[in-house]
């Protein structure tokens, strides 16, 4: 939801990029419209909830995917550690303004892509199919 929403699919983009791991970022109130169909024991699901106006309806969303079995990381801000409870792991950021938590929360992100790829084996260095830069004619 909100900038969270555009957060999770910067991370999901990276997953692709660099550890070749199928991901999809979806807001949080379109769970039931779909992806939860696809949530089943073992799934990882990374839960984005670090803005304050839709926190308890992230927990919420996150209650429905533990029930199905889902593995669940969740990035909060300072204040919110008490989620530890509900999930299987937290990273948390400094608590800051709404709107600048994509700074932090990207960087997360992106090092949860890093380490999964060279778990994986893959060349972070020169990853499969990706230019320096994008051109455009």
């Amino acid at each position: 939801r909100g900038v969270d929403l555009y957060t999770s699919m910067e991370g999901s983009l990276k997953l692709k990029e660099i550890s070749y791991i199928h991901s999809e970022a979806y807001a949080a109130g379109e769970l039931k419209h779909g992806p939860i169909a696809l949530i089943e024991e073992g799934t990882i699901v990374v839960a984005v909830c670090t803005q304050e106006n839709v926190f308890e309806k992230m927990l919420s969303n996150i209650k429905e995917v533990k029930a199905r079995g889902a593995h669940v990381l969740a990035i909060v801000q300072e204040g919110h550690e008490d989620i530890a409870s509900e999930v299987d792991e937290v990273w948390v950021i400094p608590e800051m303004d709404d709107d600048i938590t994509a700074i932090p929360t990207i960087v997360y992100l992106q090092l949860l892509a890093y380490y999964l790829a060279v778990a994986r084996g893959c060349d972070v260095d020169k990853p499969k199919n990706l230019a320096k830069s994008v051109t455009v004619e």
